[in-house]
C-alpha cells in the first residue's frame, strides 16, 4: 500500500490510498469540520464517504507532468513512466494551483 497527504491551499484535506482493490481518496474529517473547508476538485465534492476507482483518478492524473518536464522526472528519479501513482506522489507535492500530494510513510 502507497498513500499520500492530499492538499488544498497549503491545508492538509484528505489521502489518497493505493492498494491491491485501487485507488481511495477521503477528506479528512478535520478538514471537512472547518467553516472555509472547499472541495479539491468539482469531481471531489465535499463528504465523509471515500471515493474509490480501480483507476487512478482523472483529476490527480492530470497533476502529474507531461511531455519534456515528464522525462526530466522519469530519468531523474528511475521512475516508470507508466507508474503513475509514484509520479503523482513524487512530481506533485510543489504544483501550479491550489493542490499538491506529498508521499506519507506507511
Amino acid at each position: 500500500m502507497r498513500k499520500g497527504n492530499v492538499y488544498f491551499r497549503d491545508k492538509v484535506a484528505g489521502e489518497i490510498i493505493e492498494d491491491d482493490n485501487g485507488y481511495t481518496f477521503r477528506y479528512l474529517n478535520e478538514y471537512l469540520n472547518q467553516s472555509d473547508a472547499e472541495p479539491i476538485s468539482l469531481t471531489f465534492p465535499l463528504r465523509e464517504t471515500p471515493f474509490v476507482s480501480k483507476t487512478l483518478f482523472p483529476f490527480f492524473d492530470g497533476l502529474i507532468p507531461e511531455g519534456w518536464l515528464l522525462n526530466i522526472a522519469v530519468n531523474n528519479w528511475k521512475i516508470n513512466a507508466n507508474d503513475r501513482f509514484s509520479l503523482l506522489l513524487t512530481c506533485c507535492k510543489d504544483c501550479i494551483g491550489a493542490v499538491g500530494v506529498e508521499a506519507t510513510t506507511n
